[in-house]
């Protein structure tokens, strides 16, 4: 299904992030939290690619399995870092031959080890280049691209930022999916400042909740410097657990939604780390969809 039908159909629309597995053991445990998620309903899933596309093997090969062995709507992330023009046809015509139908365009961080990475010379230097492509060459493909509440961490200018943004929505994205916030507060104020520049397109919130004191600084690196807020921490420190650091997460993250749906938001990405149990227990509190799916999994 085409991304914007999807936006269409459900609203808000919830979807999940998965990335791809490393071994048979961990790919085996991906599909049981798949099967563990999947009666709630996702709107859409998407799948991720490594810093410097270092997994596009395994995400396409994921994408694949997942849209042969599931009815499920699959959005796979692509990076235009490191990728001429042609490997990026590539793997777009393999993707339509086997029914994906949606892209999530991105720059991409450069390899490990490496601080920047000049695109080849008939490659994409910006998300924008690839989205102008993608709509060109691949017309069918619903297209999203990402948003940063808090500040694009190579973007200081925050006004430059969102022209930057608005770049790649005039070059034909259909939504925008937003890194991962702790204060609803910074989303409301870019919501805001997406539209009043003309950005109209639906905005998802990325949720990702905590569930470790370690888990959260690995959460600040993956997000480049993600904001934390005071009360959360205050909580967190309070935690004499790991249990109970993840209470205090999926509390935190759960009142979070709550607030999104409220305030009429277009969608929530949770970004799932390949687990189910903190996205099982937060739709167990919101009462959506998820009462028996919980149960039938952690009955405690």
């Amino acid at each position: 299904m085409h991304i914007s039908d999807v936006f269409t159909q459900q609203n808000p629309a919830i979807s999940f992030e998965f990335f791809p597995p490393k071994t048979e053991a961990a790919s085996e445990e991906l599909f049981r939290t798949i099967s563990m998620l999947m009666p709630l309903q996702p709107a859409y899933v998407s799948v991720t690619y490594g810093a410097g596309g270092t997994t596009r093997e395994r995400t396409h090969d994921l994408v694949v399995k997942l849209r042969k062995e599931t009815d499920l709507t699959i959005v796979s992330h692509l990076t235009c870092i490191g990728s001429s023009q042609d490997e990026i046809r590539q793997v777009l015509s393999k993707y339509t031959l086997n029914g994906i139908d949606n892209i999530m365009a991105l720059r991409g961080d450069p390899p490990k080890g490496e601080i920047h990475a000049e695109p080849p010379a008939d490659g994409f230097a910006y998300a924008s280049d690839l989205v102008v492509f993608l709509k060109k060459q691949f017309p069918q493909m619903g297209v999203g691209v990402a948003g940063f509440p808090e500040g694009h961490p190579g973007t200081p200018n925050r006004l430059a930022e969102i022209d930057h943004l608005k770049k790649k929505i005039d070059a034909g994205a259909d939504y925008i999916c937003t890194q991962l916030f702790f204060d609803n507060r910074d989303f409301y104020d870019y919501c805001e400042r997406c539209d009043m520049a003309g950005i109209k397109v639906p905005i998802i919130a990325g949720i990702m909740p905590i569930t470790s004191r370690k888990g959260m600084a690995r959460m600040s690196e993956l997000a480049l410097g993600a904001r934390f807020p005071a009360k959360l921490l205050r909580a967190m420190e309070r935690a004499e657990t790991d249990q109970q650091a993840e209470h205090v997460g999926i509390h935190w993250a759960t009142e979070q939604v709550h607030d999104l749906i409220d305030n009429k938001v277009r969608g929530i990405h949770f970004y799932t780390l390949n687990k189910s149990k903190a996205t099982l227990r937060i739709f167990q509190s919101l009462g959506i969809r998820s009462s028996d799916c919980f149960q039938q999994h952690f009955p405690y």
